[in-house]
């Protein structure tokens, strides 16, 4: 521990200097002027001091000391060990807060820290981006100045922070945020802003989704109700009405039926752990079996169908996913194809990759359209889609078989002349491959 200046030490040793100075002058008969010379000597001695300290502290770039002895060496030593433990603090208050804002960065919402007057201490940059600050420009700038959103500065006027609220971002209407604000530090606010776009459009999903359950189960429901209410002891249908009658009701269930299994399948599908890539899939044994099948859906529309299938080509994955994965695209081909329609369907190797394709000329697609097809229950033409009894889950049930198969689908189609459906699975799942390896998905 540094000793401190002591009054007791620097009094007694200025008195001496005195009385040694006064003794000088008496044997010279000059005691005033002596001492005259002695405190200007002195005053000159500090002065040259405090000029030396005055250039170190505000002139010089060097942080040592200047070199001197006694009470200004021990005060320029005094001074200068204060100014490294205030390096060493600031250095470590810089860290601290460096620290701070890089963790503020990380986080994957907007962060921005406020005094109690709502003016902006600082915020990360995902707040630049999302609710359009600008820093260090805003800096000491009121937050109810740059959102001038009328829900949000009720929300601030308020000040109810035990909800979120919702708004459109500042910057992008396309983008839902949730604004938290909480006590943080004294007399400081932290706006938390976190992105909620996806989560409003998977529960807007989530409620078409049951809406269209229930209309698609709704309909044939009603039909075979309305049948049944008319069909009771006293009022028997005759044989042709039956006849028509029992046609549609079985039309009905068969319909509900597939809409149960296909979201069955689907469901099984989303809720499947991961999946060990090392089934053996013979392919165009499945494809075989599949062309015999299409034959007897294509009986009315009389397509010309053509398999062309590589009879060794086989891969690695789920049967029974890649199977629906296949047998979608060929069904639905077959049944939005119009009569006597011409369907290619082919399966190839393509240099390490295997290539499943689906080509048609049928009534096409129109672009706005193509992008949606995978959705669920999302059709084109509602009246044809009635009249082939489709469910509208056939490519959302493609789309995720794929997606566990690191594959995706490809659709290209132009109106008046035709569509093409086709994947592609990765080398790894392809059999015959000398680099083969098989990975869970």
């Amino acid at each position: 521990m540094r000793q401190l200046l002591s009054k007791r030490k620097v009094y007694t040793k200025l008195f001496l200097f005195y009385c040694f100075i006064a003794l000088v002058g008496l044997i010279s008969n000059s005691l005033l002027l002596a001492l005259l010379i002695f405190t200007v000597a002195l005053l000159l001695w500090h002065y040259h001091h405090l000029f030396l300290m005055d250039k170190w502290l505000w002139r010089d770039r060097k942080l040592s000391p200047p070199i001197s002895e006694g009470l200004w060496g021990h005060l320029f030593e005094g001074i200068y060990y204060l100014q490294r433990r205030d390096r060493r603090k600031r250095r470590e208050l810089r860290n601290v807060v460096r620290r701070f804002r890089d963790g503020a960065e990380a986080l994957p919402e907007a962060v921005v820290v406020l005094r109690d007057d709502w003016s902006i201490i600082w915020c990360n940059q995902l707040a630049q981006i999302l609710v359009g600050l600008h820093w260090p420009a805003d800096e000491g700038q009121r937050l109810d100045n740059l959102i001038r959103h009328p829900d949000f500065l009720q929300y601030l006027k308020a000040a109810k922070f035990d909800q979120p609220l919702e708004l459109t971002s500042p910057v992008n209407d396309a983008l839902t945020l949730e604004f938290n604000i909480m006590p943080y530090g004294v007399e400081q606010y932290l706006l938390i802003v976190r992105d909620i776009t996806q989560l409003k459009q998977l529960e807007q999903i989530r409620k078409d989704f049951v809406a269209n359950v229930s209309h698609e189960l709704r309909t044939p429901l009603t039909v075979l109700q309305g049948y049944l209410e008319v069909m009771d002891d006293e009022h028997l249908p005759d044989k042709a009405m039956w006849k028509k009658a029992h046609n549609v009701m079985l039309d009905q269930t068969k319909r509900m039926d597939a809409l149960v299994q296909q979201l069955l399948t689907l469901s099984r599908i989303e809720a499947s752990a991961r999946v060990q890539f090392d089934a053996e899939v013979d392919v165009p044994a499945m494809l075989l079996q599949l062309e015999q099948e299409a034959q007897t859906v294509n009986r009315d529309k009389q397509h010309t169908l053509v398999f062309d299938i590589d009879p060794t080509l086989k891969v690695t994955g789920v049967t029974e996913e890649l199977r629906s994965a296949f047998s979608n695209l060929v069904i639905n081909a077959i049944k939005y194809t119009q009569e006597g329609g011409y369907i290619q369907v082919s399966w190839q190797r393509q240099h390490v990759k295997a290539v499943f394709s689906v080509n048609d000329n049928g009534p096409g697609i129109a672009p706005q359209h193509v992008k949606r097809l995978t959705e669920r229950f999302y059709r084109v033409d509602e009246a044809r889609a009635r009249n082939t009894g489709g469910t509208g889950l056939g490519l959302a049930i493609v789309k995720h078989v794929l997606s566990r198969h690191n594959s995706r689908l490809m659709i290209f189609s132009e109106p008046g002349k035709g569509s093409s459906f086709s994947f592609t699975l990765p080398p790894e799942l392809v059999l015959g491959n000398t680099k083969k390896r098989s990975r869970p998905l």
